[in-house]
This record gives C-alpha cells, structure tokens and sequence, in this order.
C-alpha cells in the first residue's frame, strides 16, 4: 500500500471501535470503491470542526452558546441527570423517558488512568447547583468502580446549604434477560434496586 493510504488508514483507526481490518476497510471504501464521497465527508468534518462545540452550561454539543436540550424553555431546570458522556445523553433523550436537563461530564474519576476532578466538567456543575433552582441531581453514571467514585465524590462536593436530593438510576437485569446469564454485578444491582411488588 501506497505510504498516503498508510497514514488515512492509521488516523481512522485511532478512531473508537476502529481496529486495524475496519480502518482499511474504511480507507478502501472511501479511496476507490467511493471516492465520490470523500469530498463530502472532508468538508462534513470540517463544517462540523468550526461549528459544534461545548453547550458553556451542559458541556452537550451545541452550535450556539447552549445547546437545544438547555434552550428548550419546556424542559423542567430542576431536574439535572449528570452522565459520563454525549452518547449516554443521547440514549437518556431517545428512551423519550425524560423531560429536565442535563449535565455531561465527559468523564468519570479514575485516579489509575490520571483523571482527577479538574478533568472532569464540573465547575458549571457547581455554578447550577449554586442558584437554588435544581431540586433533584439523577447520577447516570457507569456502575463500576470509577463511576461510583465519581457518584460519591459529586455527592460529598455539593453546594453546603443546598436543598438538593441525589438520586442513582437503577441498574439490574435487562428486559427479557435471565438470570442464568447476568454477571455477578448486575445481579448484584437488581437485588439491591429491588422493590415492592403488587
């Protein structure tokens, strides 16, 4: 292979989810079966480099100063789910179960890997939770060992006065899923989340 198609297939697969036979795939796709497309693709990519940034109140995508969720005037503000990352908003917002806002860390502690509290998104965090509008702070953090850290950490840093109640979502088995089959952690959750039966 030519060295130019060497560096398009090694910057696509330091792209998450891209190994070394989808990058190729990728690069082969877009140089010669479809070369059509990588004009559009360049100048997608682009567009989207000068536009989309940080919501500066969520830290969700935006191309305004706040992004649509923090400027939908609908939204109920004293509600803030605080996840990890956009993906985890995105699935939240898709589910069509939720109606506040959010809060987008883009990151959970995880001391092991050097992410401390000045990596994560939360001075704007602090600054919501300052004006005595937010009621309820939903943690939809991974369940693991550096989401719960970060859960604990966000509960122990609140605003002192404050009058805001923490809640976690609740973990367990998937619909349709047996027990046979979970692993030891989310059975683990589903006991612990269990509740009354009528």
């Amino acid at each position: 292979m030519t060295s130019a198609f060497e560096q398009l297939q090694k910057q696509l697969k330091q792209l998450p989810g891209l190994g070394y036979r989808s990058s190729e795939r990728i690069a082969l796709h877009l140089l010669v079966e479809k070369p059509a497309r990588l004009p559009e693709l360049v100048a997608a990519l682009e567009a989207a480099a000068r536009t989309v940034r940080r919501c500066s109140r969520c830290g969700h995508l935006a191309e305004a100063e706040l992004c649509p969720i923090c400027a939908d005037e609908k939204r109920d503000r004293t509600l803030i789910c605080v996840v990890e990352h956009v993906p985890d908003l995105v699935a939240i917002e898709r589910s069509g179960a939720y109606k506040g806002v959010y809060h987008v860390l883009h990151g959970k502690l995880s001391p092991l890997h050097g992410v401390g509290p000045a990596d994560l998104n939360l001075a704007s965090l602090w600054t919501r939770l300052e004006t005595g509008e937010v009621r309820e702070l939903i943690l939809a953090l991974p369940n693991d060992v550096e989401g719960e850290a970060t859960c604990h950490y966000l509960t122990e840093h609140l605003p002192a006065g404050g009058q805001v109640t923490t809640t976690r979502i609740g973990f367990g088995l998937p619909s349709g899923g047996g027990v046979l089959y979970a692993d030891s952690v989310t059975l683990k959750s589903a006991l612990e989340g269990r509740r009354g039966y009528q």
